[in-house]
């Protein structure tokens, strides 16, 4: 399977409506065979650049709700024809219980999207690894690094190598990928010579001044030659 380049887009004006589209065009510019880049968008903005751009995108976030009265919930079903492909969960920005995560990937497995779950710790990673049906991927993403200048590679290096370890002994089908201030290729090659198959950034791009020279640097950080597969 390939490496992965997550780019969430937030809220950030820079990643709203029109400029959203752009972004991921821009995005789309630079996706390969060895890395797929995929925008993590609002769901506002989802039909869009599912429509607009050649990636798939995920979205920020599901609930596990079914059709009905649900007013301000975000259906499944809905992310799935709007044309998203997978959703992230637990977000150190908006945080959800176990029983929540569950129930969602488990809505999310029944109408055909990938699930990315957060987990801030390393028992965290762990408990979400044992869940039944699992996440494709897992993020480890210590939150009081997110949007900061230190990388949780630099920062942290024991967490996502102990957490690499620890889920692949639980689930090895799980992609684990990092994230938290991740920044320049220095960054993306720790983390993946730390175990993992790709990282999630933000601000590094979506707030670059220049982010097509943003992108390419934090693509230089990946291995090249890497085997053709596709998500898992």
């Amino acid at each position: 399977m390939p490496y992965y380049l997550f780019v969430n887009f937030k809220t950030y004006e820079e990643g709203t409506g029109k400029k959203a589209l752009s972004l991921a065009k821009l995005l789309s510019s630079f996706s390969a065979e060895d890395v797929e880049v995929i925008p993590v968008v609002q769901a506002p903005d989802l039909q869009e650049v599912a429509k607009g751009s050649a990636l798939r995108v995920f979205a920020q976030h599901c609930d596990p709700v079914i059709y009905g009265s649900n007013t301000g919930k975000i259906l499944p079903e809905a992310l799935r024809q709007a044309g998203a492909v997978g959703t992230v969960l637990n977000h150190a920005e908006n945080k959800i219980n176990n029983d929540a995560i569950r129930a969602t990937i488990a809505r999310c497995r029944e109408v055909g999207l990938k699930a990315m779950v957060c987990a801030e710790t390393l028992s965290r990673a762990k408990e979400i690894a044992a869940f039944s049906p699992a996440p494709e991927f897992i993020a480890v993403e210590p939150p009081e690094l997110i949007g900061g200048d230190i990388s949780v590679s630099t920062a942290k290096p024991e967490l996502i190598s102990d957490s690499v370890k620890a889920i692949r002994k639980i689930n090895p089908k799980i992609t684990v990928i990092t994230g938290a201030g991740i920044k320049n290729s220095q960054d993306v090659s720790k983390a993946v010579e730390l175990g993992t198959m790709g990282v999630f950034v933000a601000s590094g791009i979506v707030c670059a001044k220049d982010k097509e020279y943003a992108v390419r640097e934090l693509l230089s950080g990946f291995p090249s030659g890497k085997d053709e597969g596709g998500m898992p």
